[in-house]
C-alpha cells in the first residue's frame, strides 16, 4: 500500500488484502488471486532464449508463472542480472520493444535525527554480520555507517544504492554467509542508473523470487543476519505497528515480519526495529503507553530485540514488562518521558513509586557515551547511567565479593533494594551529579563491568568520587578509564577537585588517584584516608 492507493482504501474505495509478501507467490499458485494477464518488463533475450527479469524478481517470476496470458516489453536499458530472473521467450505471448530509461529512485538524504540513529544501530552490527534493511532516509543513514565494517554479508528484499556503495568500498563481501555464500541475495531493486549498471550482469548478486528471499525458514539458516526494519509505533510494552495508525491502513504488512521472525530464529540472530522518536513536528511520540485502538500488530511483543530511536538503544528480548517499558521510557523524547513516567504507573507497568527528574537535569547527556581500549586490550563502552539501568546495576552489585563491596561502601551491605538503586545509582540529576558505566556486551546484552560516580558538594565547587569494579575485571585498566572520564566530565562541570573516603588498605584505590596527577591531601583516620583531589596541576 503505497501514496497512490492509501486514501482511496480508507474511504472504501479500494481494497487492502493484508498477507505476508512471501505468501503472495502462494496465492498465484493456488489460484487465490487468478492472474489473468501479466504485464512485465525484460531484457532482449540472449543466445538462448531467455530473457531477464532485471530489476524486479519479487513476485514478478510467479505471476508469470501463473498467468494465462504474458506480454512483455522488450527494454534493452534493463540490467542483465543473475539468479532466478530469466524466462525463456517461448513463454511470453505478446512482446512489445520499447527502449526507454528505467524509472529511478532518488535515496533520501539522511536528515540529523536519521543519521543519530544509523551511529546507533552501527553499534548493534558486528563484522561478518549478514544484514537486512529497508529504504528511506533511516536505512540509508544505517548503511553509510557502516562502511568501517568488515565482511559483511546481503540477503535482503531491497537492493539499494547505499548496499551497491559498501560493496564498492570491499565492506559488504559475503564470505562468512552460511547460504549463498559470495551473493548479495535480494528479490529487486530501486535507485538510480548507477545502480542498475552496477548490477547488470554483476556475478556477485543474485535477485531470487520473494517466496525464498522473505522466507523465514530461509532466513533461519543464516548465522548472525541481522534484520533492521522501521515502524510507525510502538507501546511500552513491546509492540508495534507498521501497517497502521489507530484503525487507518497506512501501509501492507510487507516482509519486515517474514525477516524478524526468521532473523529470531537463525543461529545468532538479531532483530532491530527502528523510528523516530516523534511524529507531526515533535508533537506527538510514536513510543506509546499502548499501541492506538484498532492497530495491527504487525510485531509482537516477543518478535523485537532491539529498539532504536535518535536517543539510543533499547534490548527487549529477554526483558520483563517493567524492565521494557523503562528502557523504552528511556530513547522517549525527553519532552514525553515524565508523562511516560506517569502513565506507566497508572498501568502497572513500572514500579510506583518510580523517580524521575525533570528538565534539563534529566535529559541523557548522548556526548559523554565514548567507545574506548583499556591498557588490557579490553574495548569497554563509557555512559553515563540510564533511567532504565536498575536491573544491570542490581546484577552488577550481586556479582560484587563482600571484599569489593566492604572496600566501596567501608561497611558490609548485603542487599541494594530498589529504593537504593534508584535514590542513589539511577535517578540522578546530570548537572549536579554523574554516574558512569563501564559497559561490555556479552550474548548481545550489555554487562556492567565498572561504576564511577561523583555527587556535588553544596556550596563548594568539589564533589564526592567513588569508583567499584566488577572483580572479574580488576587490574585491567577500568578503573583508570572510568577516572579519566569522570574527571573530564566534572572539569566540564566547573568543578575543581574531588574528594574520598578510601580504606587504608585498598592500595590499588589509592596508587589509581596518584597516578592521576592530582595534586592530594590526605588526611589520616582510623583505617581510612580522606582525601582532598585537585584538578589544577593535571595535564
Amino acid at each position: 500500500m503505497g501514496d497512490n492507493t492509501r486514501d482511496a482504501i480508507n474511504k472504501g474505495l479500494a481494497d487492502y488484502t493484508p498477507i505476508f509478501l512471501s505468501q503472495v507467490p502462494h496465492l498465484f499458485r493456488r489460484k487465490v488471486i487468478p492472474i489473468d494477464v501479466a504485464l512485465i518488463q525484460v531484457l532482449p533475450p540472449d543466445d538462448h532464449g531467455f530473457v531477464s527479469l532485471g530489476i524486479s524478481v519479487d513476485i514478478v517470476k510467479a505471476a508469470v508463472e501463473n498467468a494465462r496470458l504474458v506480454i512483455a516489453q522488450m527494454n534493452t536499458h534493463m540490467p542483465r542480472v543473475h539468479g532466478n530472473t530469466f524466462v525463456h521467450i517461448k513463454d511470453i505471448a505478446f512482446v512489445i520493444h520499447n527502449d526507454e530509461p528505467l524509472l529511478e529512485y532518488e535515496a533520501n538524504i539522511p536528515t540529523e535525527i536519521a543519521e543519530r540513529i544509523g551511529k546507533h544501530v552501527a553499534r548493534i552490527v558486528e563484522d561478518g554480520d549478514t544484514i537486512q534493511v529497508g529504504y528511506g532516509s533511516i536505512p540509508n543513514a544505517i548503511l553509510a555507517n557502516l562502511s568501517t565494517k568488515k565482511n559483511l554479508g546481503v540477503h535482503t528484499e531491497l537492493f539499494t544504492e547505499g548496499i551497491a556503495e559498501l560493496m564498492k568500498q570491499g565492506v559488504i563481501t559475503n564470505t562468512r554467509k552460511t547460504i549463498d555464500r559470495g551473493k548479495t541475495v535480494a528479490a529487486f531493486c530501486m535507485g538510480k542508473k548507477e545502480t542498475y549498471d552496477f548490477i547488470h550482469d554483476n556475478p556477485a548478486i543474485e535477485f531470487r523470487t520473494i517466496d525464498y528471499t522473505n522466507n523465514p525458514a530461509t532466513i533461519a539458516q543464516i548465522r548472525n543476519i541481522t534484520a533492521i526494519n522501521s515502524t510507525l509505533e510502538i507501546d511500552l510494552t513491546g509492540q508495534a505497528t507498521a501497517e497502521s495508525i489507530g484503525t487507518t491502513f497506512y501501509s501492507g504488512i510487507g516482509g519486515q515480519a517474514d525477516f524478524m521472525r526468521g532473523a529470531a530464529l537463525a543461529p545468532h540472530g538479531k532483530t532491530i526495529l527502528v523510528l523516530q522518536s516523534t511524529a507531526q513536528n515533535e508533537s506527538a511520540s510514536r513510543i506509546v503507553p499502548f499501541l492506538k485502538e484498532g492497530a495491527g500488530v504487525t510485531l509482537t511483543r516477543g518478535d523485537v530485540h532491539y529498539v532504536v530511536t535518535e536517543y539510543g538503544i533499547a534490548y527487549l528480548h529477554g526483558r520483563n514488562i517493567r524492565e521494557r517499558a523503562m528502557a523504552l521510557i528511556s530513547i522517549a523524547h525527553p519532552k514525553f518521558q515524565p508523562w511516560f513516567i506517569e502513565e506507566a504507573k497508572k498501568l502497572s507497568l513500572i514500579y510506583k513509586d518510580q523517580a524521575y527528574i525533570t528538565g534539563k537535569g534529566g535529559e541523557y547527556p548522548e556526548d559523554l557515551e565514548i567507545l574506548t581500549t583499556t591498557k588490557s586490550g579490553l574495548k569497554i563502552l563509557l555512559r553515563p547511567v540510564r533511567i532504565s539501568d536498575e536491573p544491570l546495576l542490581k546484577d552488577f552489585f550481586y556479582s560484587l565479593s563482600e571484599t569489593t563491596i566492604y572496600r566501596r561502601f567501608i561497611m558490609e551491605r548485603k542487599e541494594m533494594p530498589h529504593e537504593k538503586l534508584q535514590g542513589t545509582f539511577v535517578v540522578i540529576d546530570y548537572t549536579k551529579q554523574m554516574v558512569i558505566l563501564a559497559v561490555v556486551e556479552e550474548g548481545g546484552r550489555e554487562t556492567i563491568t565498572g561504576v564511577a560516580q561523583f555527587r556535588g558538594h553544596e556550596g563548594s565547587h568539589t564533589a564526592e568520587v567513588a569508583i567499584v569494579v566488577k572483580d572479574a575485571f580488576q587490574n585491567r585498566g577500568i578503573g583508570t578509564e572510568l577516572l579519566r572520564h569522570l574527571t573530564y566530565i566534572a572539569k566540564r562541570q566547573g568543578l575543581l577537585g574531588f574528594s574520598a573516603e578510601v580504606l587504608k588498605e585498598n592500595r590499588v584505590m589509592l596508587h589509581l588517584f596518584e597516578k592521576m596527577g592530582f595534586t592530594m591531601e590526605k588526611e589520616s583516620l582510623p583505617d581510612v584516608y580522606n582525601l582532598r583531589l585537585g584538578f589544577r596541576e593535571i595535564q
